[in-house]
């Protein structure tokens, strides 16, 4: 535990954080996986969970939530699997 009155702050904000990221992080996981499910299937719907999941993945890398090559990579493999369609 800190000690300090600041360093307890810090400590409260960076659980906040760390709550608040993990959160974003299980939604876009849930809408990769919706994503996939629906390439599979062959469902028409498939591009426009393909749009949802892009807009998730490139507002989690502006926060810094991810890193930038990592979004690009995440957002290749799945166009990949939609233009096999």
């Amino acid at each position: 535990m800190p000690n300090k009155k600041s360093a307890k702050k810090e400590l409260r904000k960076s659980v906040k954080r760390n709550k608040e990221n993990n959160s974003l992080k299980s939604g876009v996981r849930t809408l990769i996986k919706k994503a996939k499910k629906d390439i599979e299937g062959k469902n028409s719907e498939a591009k426009k969970d393909f749009n949802k999941v892009v807009q998730a993945i490139d507002k989690m890398a502006k926060k810094g939530i991810i890193k930038k090559n990592t979004a690009a990579r995440k957002k290749s493999r799945l166009q990949k699997k939609i233009n096999k369609l």
